[in-house]
């Protein structure tokens, strides 16, 4: 009697599945090490920037008041010659000085935000996930930055119509965004520094109203450093706002400045700030 065929050896079902499926069983590998700290800081920022889609009403508003400076302060200063500029007209030095305020003056109140996130309990729910603090904060300063570029378009344009000699070279209006995003994410981190200390909205808009004036009338915004007394010029020194504005004269004017210094003091002064609103940024949460 003859032996029965021999059945034949089925092949594994996992070597069978054919690829796509695969994927769509396996879950894609998570973003380690240096990659991950891009990617979440590039979604924060994109989330917080979907704000201005719903509400652009803040763009608006923030509009008026560098116009009122260029066209009322501006142009009187412009024809009293009051301050030395070097044979600048006034409204040409005064215009990267305004660009400068307008910007400090969205990042500075940045900190409201995230209080108001810690009370609706966002804050919370993104402090659990496994995005770290320092590109929580990060984002939103980058974010910041991106809303004081806009407003600096809107200040150029008007400056552009007041007769204002700007610059249109390319890399030199990046310089420019480049800039006004540093100096905005220190402002916003300084804000969001404060929030984590004081922990109420009411404190945060106080500190903010008493430090913004000092900040910016203790810059060279508005004047020279050379025409200022002994003791504001030590603030100047070390304000980064001077630094902000000193670039953005040398970038849009073309007057001597010290580019260099300007990014290197920038730069530093925003990974200060990054560091310090991380480190609080657990205090605020609880």
């Amino acid at each position: 009697m003859s032996e029965a065929p021999a059945v034949p050896l089925s092949a594994s079902a996992d070597r069978a599945r054919p690829l796509d499926i695969d994927l769509l069983l396996r879950p894609p590998r998570a973003r380690v090490g240096w990659r991950l700290l891009p990617a979440r800081v590039a979604a924060l920022c994109a989330v917080e920037l979907q704000k201005l889609r719903h509400d652009r009403t803040e763009l608006y508003t923030r509009a008026v008041q560098p116009a009122l400076w260029l066209l009322i302060f501006g142009q009187t200063f412009t024809r009293i010659k009051a301050i030395p500029t070097d044979g600048i007209p006034y409204i040409d030095y005064l215009a990267p000085g305004i660009i400068a305020q307008s910007a400090m003056f969205i990042a500075i109140f940045y900190g409201i935000q995230i209080i108001w996130e810690r009370d609706a309990g966002v804050l919370n729910k993104l402090l659990v996930t496994p995005t770290p603090r320092s590109a929580l904060i990060t984002g939103k300063a980058f974010a910041a930055g991106v809303k004081s570029v806009i407003q600096a378009v809107v200040v150029v344009v008007i400056a552009a119509l007041l007769g204002v000699s700007l610059t249109w070279n390319p890399l030199k209006l990046l310089g420019v965004a480049a800039i006004v995003v540093l100096g905005s994410a220190f402002f916003s981190c300084l804000s969001m520094t404060i929030a984590g200390i004081v922990l109420s909205r009411d404190r945060l808009m106080g500190f903010g109203q008493a430090i913004t004036m000092p900040l910016f009338f203790g810059s060279n915004a508005l004047y020279p450093v050379a025409v200022m007394p002994g003791w504001l010029q030590a603030v100047s020194k070390v304000n980064p706002l001077s630094y902000e504005v000193d670039a953005l004269r040398g970038l849009l004017l073309g007057t001597p400045a010290h580019l260099a210094l300007d990014f290197g003091v920038l730069i530093v002064a925003a990974a200060l700030g990054i560091a310090a609103a991380s480190s609080l940024l657990g205090r605020l949460a609880r």
